[in-house]
């Protein structure tokens, strides 16, 4: 009967509401929230020269800091190359690496991180010159290939050319600054990334970027998204929590513009319990009960997110696709927020 009672009474304690973690402590302590970012990949994350940073990446610390500290601006961003991200997050230089990286099952299980969902669904593809003439990577054979070290990529790279018998030769470079360089200077015939990487850099980089052409395979599939320090299950509880309220806004029609009209008006169960007029969620998570409204009203639904940075109307016109909502032909598709 002991063991019952006990097992009830913890039961309650864990119904009754979370406690914060020590993550969340310390970022609460020093009224900042630091987030790991590409160093310059427009869409995902870039600054401009005044220092203000935007990209889809971006956004997704922006939601989090106005969820925590009430503040979307309350953000220490530290840039990061490709083979210092692992590393700052494992040290505690940042609290969440919220950078272009794929989640893999060796990144899962042994870095010491935990992902905490998919913000972007990619694949690797290839770049070339129009003046090229090469329409599919299959015409690839022999060619050299441009590709950053320390990435996924790079191995894609070698099991591609290996299965297809292609024979493709890489060049590595450290950072993604030299590929770029060595691509555009004319010494590899191709580039190699993420197919979102190859429309930022063709579109930042390029002289003209109708001059290059992103061919249609991909040879890989690329979850991108977030991941935060092993061993603090409510950070990464409420990590994963805002980008899952972030597309379920979007799915029940909740928009940066409209949230404070839905907060005080609207009847639906679900977008209630969202934006905290009936159930306080929030204390399941250490946070109050507007912790999602906060986030939407900052940076607006994952597809305002997805179309503002990286969608047809911006710079890259990358089209919605697999990143569309479940509902719709993609692969977004959120647990319920209840």
């Amino acid at each position: 009967m002991l063991k019952h009672a006990v097992a009830a009474m913890l039961a309650l304690a864990f119904v009754g509401g979370a406690q914060a973690g020590k993550t969340l402590d310390a970022i609460k302590q020093r009224g900042q929230l630091i987030c790991g970012v590409n160093p310059s990949l427009p869409g995902f994350s870039a600054a401009d020269s005044q220092g203000n940073w935007t990209g889809l990446d971006v956004d997704i610390c922006k939601a989090l800091a106005a969820t925590v500290l009430n503040d979307a601006s309350k953000i220490k961003w530290v840039p990061l190359n490709a083979s210092q991200r692992f590393a700052a997050l494992q040290s505690g230089e940042v609290d969440i690496l919220s950078r272009n990286t794929t989640w893999t099952l060796t990144r899962d299980a042994s870095l010491g991180l935990h992902f905490t969902g998919v913000t972007y669904y990619d694949g690797q593809g290839f770049m070339v010159t129009k003046k090229s003439k090469i329409a599919s990577a299959k015409q690839l054979k022999g060619a050299t290939v441009c590709v950053q070290s320390g990435t996924t990529t790079e191995k894609n790279l070698n099991d591609y050319s290996k299965s297809a018998g292609l024979n493709m030769k890489p060049v590595v470079f450290e950072t993604q600054e030299a590929t770029n360089k060595a691509y555009f200077s004319g010494r590899c015939q191709a580039y190699t990334t993420d197919a979102s990487g190859l429309a930022s850099v063709r579109n930042k980089e390029a002289g003209n970027p109708d001059d290059h052409v992103i061919l249609p395979e991909l040879i890989s599939k690329e979850p991108l998204g977030p991941s935060v320090r092993r061993g603090d299950d409510e950070f990464f509880a409420i990590s994963k929590w805002v980008v899952f309220a972030l597309i379920e806004a979007e799915e029940y029609g909740i928009t940066q513009a409209n949230v404070d009209q839905m907060k005080a008006e609207s009847k639906d169960p679900v977008v209630q319990r969202i934006l905290g007029t009936s159930e306080d969620t929030g204390k399941l998570l250490g946070l109050d009960k507007d912790w999602a409204y906060r986030a939407i009203k900052a940076v607006g639904n994952y597809g305002e997110i997805f179309e503002r940075n990286v969608g047809p109307k911006s710079a890259l016109k990358l089209p919605r696709g697999a990143n569309n909502l479940w509902s719709k032909g993609g692969f977004m598709y959120a647990p319920p927020v209840r």
